[in-house]
């Protein structure tokens, strides 16, 4: 299945390994690590809430599967941010949105672990 021009990175000086490598640590730490962390405490805390309001009301309207549609929303918009600027050669744009994810990620995963034992 051959992919959109916008989505390809064929022809731009990024290497796909590291593109694929940024993405996984985004994905480990703001997909995985936070989603199961908020999964935890809204399953077996009932006096943590939680913060962010947009995320509360996709929970508060449709579960799980609200959180786990944002989570893939975000992801969606911030790779296609990426991968255009890797097409127009723009380093910033390339990087932030995966190194933003990994660090919302591990910082929201790391106060989740803490409301669970703390």
């Amino acid at each position: 299945m051959a992919l959109h021009p916008w989505l390809s990175l064929d022809g731009t000086s990024v290497d796909q390994t590291e593109f694929t490598r940024l993405w996984i640590i985004a994905v480990a730490t703001y997909g995985v690590g936070d989603v199961v962390t908020t999964v935890a405490l809204m399953e077996f805390s009932k006096t943590v809430v939680e913060a962010n309001g947009i995320i509360r009301a996709a929970i508060d309207a449709f579960g799980q599967p609200g959180l786990v549609s944002l989570k893939i929303a975000v992801f969606l918009m911030c790779i296609s941010l990426s991968v255009d600027a890797a097409n127009r050669e723009d380093g910033l744009l390339y990087y932030l949105p995966p190194v933003a994810l990994a660090v919302v990620g591990a910082f929201t995963t790391a106060l989740n672990i803490r409301l669970m034992y703390g």
